[in-house]
């Protein structure tokens, strides 16, 4: 198999950096790609020494930046702003943030809090409710993504990203619809978006092709699932709406066990990164589940570390 060829080189410092567009504009001016990485805040001990250890082990390879997800109803609140605190010590960090039974002040708490840590970037999002609380959006302030930027925006001058879909949201009409809600969100003061979880090059390439002939010209980073256990991801992706090629699903029913399913998983995630960055892609945003080995297995085939 031939050596992957290394696609970021420079060796930056992500705490020299003010925020997320900084950076990416830095590797953009070098022509290399950006490598970033996802955490969700532990729900336990064994959870927490998990997330550390994959954080420690994928910040030998020098991530741009790094997010961290906050539960639906704010059902880890105060977990996620602790591992927020502390990443962003050590690495420019993206703090989620979402309009679930948040109230105005209670939002702008958490806004004040990443001021006082010193993020990259907030990440706005509606949110969805949580099972145990499926009234929560209704009962909050805030209703959708958008008023949140707009709250954020005034209240900050931190940079504020936000979420795309490129296989559409599951709530809306079509794709044309939200790429007006896109191009609204970047109108308001939304500096980039990192998408959902999807598998094909066309789900993005489309969806950017919409966003810009709506007026959303914000850079898209796409996000990408190591496929390191098959049935795992093919469940996520039901409950998502996110579509599995056909056949990447036929290679996996005609896997002989769960060690050949990986393979076929991480080859074809790896080759999504590859061919992502070849179709335009600013960078690549790897959902680690809070594991290192499979994320940084992706990174390197890609050619986003060594």
């Amino acid at each position: 198999m031939a050596e992957t060829s290394l696609l970021r080189k420079s060796d930056l410092n992500s705490l020299s950096f003010g925020n997320i567009s900084e950076i990416s504009a830095a590797r953009r001016n070098g022509a290399e790609p950006t490598l970033s990485f996802e955490f969700f805040p532990p729900k336990d001990e064994v959870g927490e020494a998990n997330l550390w250890n994959a954080f420690e082990k994928l910040l030998e390879v020098s991530p741009d930046y790094v997010s961290v997800t906050y539960g639906a109803g704010g059902s880890n609140r105060e977990r996620s702003l602790a591992v927020v605190e502390r990443m962003s010590k050590q690495v420019l960090t993206i703090g989620h943030l979402t309009c679930v039974g948040a109230t105005k002040s209670s939002t702008l708490e958490i806004v004040k809090f990443f001021e006082q840590v010193g993020v990259g970037a907030i990440l706005a999002l509606r949110g969805d409710s949580p099972k145990d609380d499926p009234d929560a959006l209704s009962k909050g302030e805030l209703k959708t993504a958008l008023e949140l930027v707009d709250l954020v925006r005034e209240a900050t001058d931190l940079e504020v990203g936000v979420a795309a879909f490129p296989e559409v949201h599951p709530e809306s009409p079509n794709m044309e619809h939200d790429s007006k809600v896109l191009a609204l969100k970047q109108a308001s003061g939304a500096k980039f978006a990192v998408t959902q979880l999807f598998f094909s090059v066309q789900a993005y390439t489309d969806l950017v092709a919409s966003a810009q002939a709506a007026g959303a010209s914000l850079p898209i980073v796409p996000g990408v699932m190591p496929i390191s256990n098959a049935k795992q991801i093919v469940r996520m992706a039901e409950l998502s709406g996110a579509a599995i090629p056909d056949e990447l699903l036929a290679k996996f029913d005609q896997a002989d066990d769960e060690d050949q399913a990986r393979e076929i998983g991480m080859a074809y995630s790896t080759q999504l990164a590859k061919d992502l960055v070849a179709a335009g892609a600013p960078g690549i945003h790897i959902f680690t589940l809070n594991h290192h080995a499979a994320a940084l297995e992706l990174a390197r085939g890609a050619g986003l570390c060594r």
